[in-house]
């Protein structure tokens, strides 16, 4: 989310997507991965004690969840951090400083996801809209629906994903679907995840767990609208920026509407 990152589609539609929201009196929330090129002093981050504190095991191993949180005073709007030593400290987003993908990329976005369905749950929070943007926050649908089905604070939320142009280039390994897995899953729940698993089979993933999908690039994949598509999906072409706002909450509400 820019500004804390440099900017980029995604970037710039996480930081003038929530402004435009709340700026219709919503209350919003707005997570992101604390990535190693995020000044933490310079932003003023400080860490939210009541969040953070518990572990998220991914792959029979302990990892500590930190919850930091910064505001942005232009736009009166909190933004909470996702932080872990291991998988965001003193590291780059997705790709080091030569270009290269981190190996452990499918890790990193498991306990993403997971940190903020735990921040969420802690907050006491029941949110009517989860939108979540590029691949990065892509099992949140699933865990959502899987995982989490049983939590009153998820049960009538609807779910988007925003996809963009980007995705990643090296597919996840077969230990993958393995590490996934938590609380009351089973293997059935992924049970149409190819092994290994490519950017456009994990979008798939969050596509058929979710309500509603945005085209947010000029280049997504065909072959992912199709599918969403056929999955019967309510769908949002892109939008200009002029309009983006108005039209992405007049989307949100149309998805409410429907029982």
């Amino acid at each position: 989310m820019t500004p804390f990152v440099p900017e980029s589609p995604i970037g710039t539609a996480s930081r003038n997507l929530p402004q435009a929201i709340q700026d219709k009196v919503k209350e919003i929330r707005v997570f992101t991965p604390l990535w190693g090129n995020i000044n933490t002093r310079r932003n003023n981050l400080h860490e939210v004690i009541r969040l953070s504190g518990m572990n998220l095991i991914i792959d029979d191993t302990d990892h500590p969840l930190i919850i930091k949180v910064a505001s942005l005073q232009s736009a009166r709007m909190q933004v909470y951090f996702i932080e872990n030593e291991d998988y965001f400290h003193n590291r780059l987003m997705t790709k080091d400083a030569n270009g290269v993908e981190y190996s452990d990329n499918d890790e990193r976005t498991i306990f993403f996801n997971l940190g903020v369905i735990e921040a969420i749950k802690k907050q006491r929070w029941c949110p009517e809209i989860i939108h979540c943007s590029g691949w990065m926050s892509a099992l949140t649908p699933l865990y959502a629906r899987t995982a989490y089905k049983d939590e009153p604070i998820f049960r009538d939320s609807k779910i988007i994903i925003s996809l963009f142009d980007e995705g990643y280039e090296n597919p996840f390994d077969e230990e993958f679907a393995r590490k996934l897995l938590c609380k009351d899953m089973s293997k059935e729940d992924i049970a149409d995840m190819q092994i290994p698993t490519t950017y456009e089979e994990l979008a798939k993933i969050a596509i058929k767990n979710c309500d509603g999908v945005i085209i947010n690039g000029d280049n997504v994949s065909p072959t992912l609208i199709k599918y969403a598509k056929e999955q019967g999906k309510a769908i949002l072409e892109k939008q200009s920026p002029e309009e983006f706002g108005e039209k992405y909450y007049n989307f949100y509400n149309s998805l409410l509407e429907q029982e």
